[in-house]
């Protein structure tokens, strides 16, 4: 079962996970797949898409590496892993399908698979 891709597509409080650095982190992804959709043939943003994505990704892995009430880090690693595979081997100009691929990824991913670590993470500071 999936969850519906907001349209406009831009991040909402319904996509709220509760530690601020992740919240702006997870803005900042929805702003760079908004924007390779709509200028899809510019590599530049799809490279910075990628770019947000891994640095992203690093820090969500880090805090859940540190926390001793999240135990699903591999598992979560593993998708991570796979979307950046994914997007990594897209070129431009970006397709249809691979604009909705990562729309359905980054929502289904925060509510399904981030959401399991709400509350069980030590803030950066």
């Amino acid at each position: 079962m999936g969850f519906d891709i907001p349209e406009p597509f831009v991040w909402d409080k319904s996509f709220e996970v509760f530690y601020k650095n992740l919240d702006d982190e997870h803005k900042k992804i929805f702003e760079a797949i908004f924007e390779c959709a709509k200028q899809r043939g510019d590599g530049a943003l799809l490279g910075n898409l990628i770019q947000v994505c891994k640095d992203h990704f690093k820090e969500e892995e880090g805090m859940m590496q540190a926390s001793t009430a999240y135990g699903d880090f591999d598992a979560h690693k593993k998708k991570h892993d796979a979307f950046i595979e994914k997007i990594s081997s897209l070129s431009c100009p970006l397709d249809d399908a691979s604009v909705i691929y990562a729309k359905d990824w980054l929502v289904n991913h925060i509510k399904g698979t981030d959401f399991t670590y709400k509350g069980k993470l030590t803030p950066n500071s």
